[in-house]
């Protein structure tokens, strides 16, 4: 997590470097296919910013100016979704253990 000079005592283990923090968000973005954006408005524009193209964006947050401001950068990979991120990650849980779950056989009697 990048830090900012806004920041009132930066939450532990965030880089106060910012030139550090660009270097390490570039490592993190290499190879990544989809990057799953979560309520927080200036770390996703500035992924956003920073992703090459043809890597997947999914932004959710409940301020759809957020989800305007990810989309107008012009990415056609981008997708946004106004929501509360709490919902959406339950939502996406509760798919994800259906996708995962092995399929059960109804029983006909």
């Amino acid at each position: 997590l990048a830090g900012s000079i806004r920041d009132d005592g930066p939450l532990p283990d965030t880089q106060m470097d910012l030139i550090k923090a660009q270097e390490e968000y570039g490592e993190l973005l290499k190879g990544a296919d989809t990057i799953l954006m979560l309520s927080t408005m200036l770390h996703s524009i500035g992924v956003g910013n920073m992703t090459p193209a043809g890597v997947k964006m999914v932004c959710v947050d409940i301020n759809p100016a957020v989800v305007t401001k990810l989309s107008d950068r012009g990415s056609v990979e981008s997708v946004g979704v106004v929501t509360d991120v709490g919902l959406f990650l339950s939502l996406l849980v509760a798919q994800l253990d259906k996708l995962t779950s092995p399929y059960q056989v109804a029983t006909v009697v």
